[in-house]
């Protein structure tokens, strides 16, 4: 059982590994809770938003990162102000140690949502929203298990339901998600 009070905990992984339904759910077991959903920051570009793609460019990176430090910034917020916060987007590759350098408050937890391809495929075929355009499912996820540092709680969630999952991340995230400091190198 979790018994932290006030704190942040990242959910994150490849788009249709189950972030969103995973952090609703997760954060509705806390009593007083936030769930922040980063890609709302980069919805909220009107004009020249900057989408990541394969070969994206450091204006795409910059605004992935001004995304990122938004969704840390909005978080430590909400920490003081006595609420636990569930941050949901996608952070895989090496900007996790950045996005980790962004979150102020501590304890601070991740969780690194990791289903199979076939998993991942099927669940994207499934839903309304699509995410993949220029990426495919295979794509990203070889860039997120190679490039993404063994940082906090993994989690193959690929034969798990919602429910199961956030029942494993309720039990595990204390001892294995722990992020330690902000000063993880980058």
């Amino acid at each position: 059982m979790f018994t932290e009070g006030p704190c942040i905990i990242l959910v994150t992984g490849i788009m249709a590994s189950g972030k969103s339904t995973v952090a609703q759910l997760l954060s509705e077991r806390f009593e007083k809770s936030v769930h922040v959903r980063g890609d709302l920051f980069r919805r909220m570009i009107v004009n020249n938003r900057q989408e990541m793609n394969p070969d994206a460019g450091e204006e795409q990176l910059d605004q992935l990162r001004l995304r990122y430090r938004l969704a840390a910034q909005t978080a430590d917020l909400y920490v003081q102000a006595g609420f636990t916060v569930v941050v949901q987007d996608v952070v895989v590759g090496p900007v996790l140690n950045e996005f980790i350098s962004f979150v102020r408050s501590r304890p601070f937890y991740a969780v690194v949502l990791c289903p199979k391809p076939e998993a991942v495929a099927q669940r994207e075929a499934a839903r309304s929203k699509k995410g993949y355009g220029a990426w495919t499912v295979e794509g990203l996820d070889r860039l997120h298990r190679e490039q993404t540092p063994r940082i906090g709680m993994w989690l193959d969630s690929s034969d798990m339901t919602p429910e199961e999952t956030v029942e494993e991340i309720w039990t595990r995230v204390q001892k294995e998600g722990l992020i330690a400091s902000g000063l993880e190198p980058i």
